[in-house]
């Protein structure tokens, strides 16, 4: 049966973007600490869950998500660190995210996580396209610079760097492109993310795996194909050959995305996907396992999708509409299907909107037990804001300079409703929230980080708690501490030239109305579950729960290929999201709690070691 052709979506293909994804990161940046670990089999911990491995690790059998037992059972000389604390991991990111940066032109380099870059290379391809001698393609300069024409790298603009998918040699895909133009724009793209791919390495110790193809989602999903350690091209020809048959029409993006599970196509949640899934096979999904509800039995690919009847933006629109749900999303979601993505790669805020640390505990009841883990997390709070609002000071060397001074603090906390008759207790997500303007001695650089936290604990924190909970009788099971309403400090440097210190203070008050934070109780987190306790009582958090903000617009996390679990003590970081999980959601099979589907592994190996250790 065929399927008739429906209307074609119009490409545009003009963009040149790379995505890099760091290989194993988290194992890498203690590996890059140590470079001993790297001939050794390596396993990352938090809690109980080995949360990430190194290749060595994965070449004995070992993966993600394993229990800290059973990883010792099946490889006894595996070499466990801690990785508990995200500051290593946050320092490295932005480390990295720094040097390549440092190579772009227009800035447009885009955080995914942790371990993700997206960057916008447009432009560096156009100058160089323009350099280029048609007649000598073999014998070509790549200038890195528009200024001095001594810095770059040869290349050879004829081949393409790495793999090249379809895998067809050059000469084969030069004769099958009906875009020369854009073909000779992705070979250079190929050379300039190889360049960088070497750099990486050479000069900071991190292997990556690459895509390039001119959108995020292509150049994201064609970085898969081969890992790692490697980089792949998305050739043309992008454009559909017509035909009235629908499943006739071949093009290099359809053939590539029509193999996909609809479930692996970026931008297209978990629960996006199943609604589709039931529509195609015409009832509910079966699961590989029962109790595992993110494994599914019945894989739908894009092609199937695509081929199903009536299947188009209208159709999409009444399946994943509703209340809720974004506008336009048929029409978002039938782009993808096709390989069509025109979001931007975002440049990075100067300074994030917040910075928000928080922890969760079994319950703590006692105020010894807040000042410590009040401490504690102050501790991280402090050294997260040297890590995100200090730069170096060009007019003082070796001395730092503040970018951003936040004005408010705040603090959240989760108390655990009073036992009912039954001896059980009913689960409640709602924070209660208490804030005040943040004293200026957090900003002296003189002192120590401990000297400041003690400060800030005995002076701001502890009045702060007892605003919120002015009796006994409490156990809470989560505390957040928020530093909010980001003022920025003029700038020399070329992101922040020609400041005018009046103008920003006159507008500083309307620009702070939008992220104003107030004292007032907050709705339910969409995730909040707790389990194991360690020897002080304390149990973290799975994964990531986003703080209470009051009427502060709180941008979610965005999240990389190894996000898997957040880890202990995490905090929101204020990055753009590019895939939206928001919906992406579901319930645990044991205990009902929601979570996003990403969660889902790590908290049901949770119940697993409850269970053994019961």
């Amino acid at each position: 049966m065929t399927t008739t052709a429906k209307p074609s979506l119009k490409r545009n293909d003009d963009r040149i973007i790379i995505h890099f994804d760091y290989d194993c990161f988290y194992a890498s940046v203690f590996e890059v600490e140590n470079p001993a670990l790297k001939s050794v089999p390596l396993g990352v911990q938090q809690k109980q869950i080995i949360v990430t491995c190194n290749y060595e690790a994965r070449r004995r059998g070992l993966h993600k998500l394993q229990l800290v037992s059973e990883a010792k059972k099946k490889c006894p000389d595996m070499v466990i660190v801690l990785g508990e604390q995200l500051d290593r991991f946050r320092n490295a990111s932005k480390m990295l995210y720094k040097f390549l940066e440092s190579f772009t032109w227009n800035n447009k380099v885009e955080k995914l996580g942790f371990d993700e870059v997206f960057l916008d290379v447009t432009d560096i391809v156009a100058y160089n396209q323009s350099l280029l001698n048609p007649n000598d393609l073999s014998h070509a300069f790549f200038n890195l610079s528009r200024d001095d024409p001594t810095i770059g790298f040869s290349f050879d603009a004829s081949r393409t760097a790495g793999h090249e998918y379809p895998d067809l040699g050059d000469t084969a895909a030069e004769a099958a492109a009906k875009d020369q133009e854009l073909l000779i724009r992705l070979r250079i793209g190929s050379h300039l993310a190889q360049h960088l791919r070497h750099r990486l390495e050479e000069d900071k110790g991190y292997t990556s795996t690459v895509g390039i193809s001119t959108s995020k989602l292509l150049a994201k999903l064609a970085g898969n194909l081969h890992k790692p350690k490697a980089q792949t091209t998305l050739m043309p020809s992008y454009e559909s050959t017509s035909h009235e048959d629908l499943a006739e029409q071949t093009s290099t993006v359809i053939a590539f995305l029509d193999t996909h599970d609809i479930g692996k196509i970026p931008g297209i949640g978990f629960k996006m996907s199943q609604r589709i899934r039931n529509h195609v096979l015409g009832r509910k999904v079966n699961f590989k396992d029962e109790t595992d509800s993110r494994v599914v039995k019945d894989s739908v690919s894009v092609r199937d999708v695509r081929l199903f009847p009536n299947m188009g933006s209208e159709l999409l629109d009444e399946l994943l509409g509703g209340l809720g749900a974004e506008r336009g999303i048929g029409a978002k979601a039938w782009a993808l299907i096709n390989g069509i993505d025109e979001s931007e790669v975002q440049t990075l805020k100067r300074v994030p909107t917040q910075i928000s640390i928080e922890d969760s505990y079994r319950g703590i009841s006692t105020l010894p037990e807040v000042r410590k883990e009040l401490r504690v997390l102050a501790t991280s709070l402090i050294n997260r804001m040297h890590t995100d609002l200090l730069e170096s000071d060009e007019d003082n060397p070796g001395k730092k300079r503040w970018l951003a001074h936040p004005k408010t603090i705040r603090l959240s906390t989760r108390p655990q409703p009073p036992r009912n008759p039954d001896g059980t207790r009913t689960r409640s997500f709602n924070r209660i929230s208490r804030s005040c303007p943040l004293p200026n001695f957090i900003f002296s650089l003189r002192e120590g980080v401990d000297a400041l936290v003690e400060m800030l604990v005995l002076e701001t924190l502890i009045p702060l708690f007892h605003r919120l909970h002015d009796g006994k009788g409490w156990s809470l099971n989560l505390i957040n501490i928020c530093v909010a309403n980001m003022v920025e400090t003029a700038s020399e440097t070329v992101k922040g030239r020609g400041r005018d210190i009046s103008r920003m203070f006159k507008h500083q008050e309307e620009v702070l109305k939008e992220w104003k934070v107030e004292d007032k109780d907050v709705p339910p987190d969409w995730v909040g579950v707790n389990h194991g306790a360690d020897d002080g009582g304390r149990s973290h958090a799975l994964f990531r729960t986003e703080p209470s903000a009051g009427n502060d617009a709180t941008m979610k996390g965005a999240t990389g290929s190894e996000d898997v679990i957040p880890m202990t003590q995490d905090a929101v970081d204020d990055e753009t999201l590019y895939f939206d999980e928001e919906s992406d959601s579901g319930k645990c099979s044991i205990c009902s709690a929601a979570m996003p589907a990403f969660a889902m592994a790590a908290h049901e190996r949770y119940h697993e070691f409850d269970n053994l250790s019961e």
